[in-house]
């Protein structure tokens, strides 16, 4: 696993943790990581860093509608 060392200024209100949340939420909108590999980026279970989600403007369900296209296809 890497390591990031970040300097924020001290101006921008964030902890760690908010910062942890930002990235790991991106990530997986991205889908670079699953929900539980991003929980566990945080330190959070499942249904925790699934709840708060929506804080960051990231839907729980981040499927391209090609997918779901597809899935109703081989259905």
């Amino acid at each position: 696993m890497k390591t990031l060392t970040l300097n924020i200024p001290d101006y921008i209100d964030l902890d760690d943790r908010e910062v942890a949340m930002i990235v790991a939420s991106r990530l997986y909108e991205q889908g670079k990581l699953s929900l539980g590999q991003a929980a566990e980026l945080v330190g959070l279970s499942k249904r925790t860093f699934a709840e708060l989600l929506s804080k960051y403007d990231v839907a729980i369900i981040n499927h391209p509608a090609s997918d779901l296209a597809r899935d109703i296809q081989n259905a």
